[in-house]
């Protein structure tokens, strides 16, 4: 795994994930030293990366989200050359297996909403090998539990974490960190 990106999420264990103008605003006032950026579009995304970048800020930029980028692992090369981004977010493997190509940190995304899920998340994490997992949501302990369990690649929980408690279940049961847009999270 990145070591850098590793010794961050040990430093402080809360992601701020911004999808707008004003959440990339309280971010750029906020100490997060790491942001997922979940908006923006090929205009834009330059000069959100910079902002962020600006600040001191490791910035992984959720490729999928991005407005005007395909699926295609061009995408990620557009994102390597075009913007000062230290990695990508997507559910796509090839796109998870492009930026590795390129040394950028990896988070590949799983959405948890069934028992299928656990043998996804297995068969292609070891496939792509990314630098996280990020499991939504995640406010099921349980199921953070059994995926940290079953991969030997670090979890980040993600999704409709909105009180401490949720931040504190989630690493109890193996997350390295957690992932929120919920800016009351960011300072807890």
């Amino acid at each position: 795994m990145n070591r850098k990106l590793m010794e961050q999420l040990e430093d402080c264990p809360v992601i701020a994930a911004v999808k707008g103008e004003e959440g990339l605003k309280a971010c750029l006032e906020s100490d997060i030293g790491i942001v997922f950026v979940l908006f923006g579009d090929i205009c834009t995304i330059s000069d959100i990366v910079r902002r962020l970048k600006e600040k001191g800020k490791t910035v992984i930029v959720h490729i999928d989200l991005i407005s005007g980028l395909s699926a295609k692992e061009i995408a990620v090369d557009f994102i390597h050359r075009s913007t000062e981004a230290d990695g990508i977010i997507s559910t796509k493997p090839a796109l998870i297996r492009q930026a590795k190509e390129l040394g950028m940190c990896t988070v590949m995304r799983f959405f948890a909403i069934d028992s299928m899920a656990f043998d996804n998340i297995r068969r292609q994490s070891e496939a792509v090998r990314p630098d996280v997992i990020e499991v939504l949501p995640g406010l099921m302990p349980r199921v953070i539990r059994q995926i940290c369990e079953d991969s030997l690649i670090p979890v980040i929980a993600g999704g409709l974490i909105t009180e401490r408690e949720d931040i504190m279940a989630a690493l109890n049961a193996g997350a390295i960190s957690i992932s929120t847009t919920n800016r009351k999270v960011w300072f807890m």
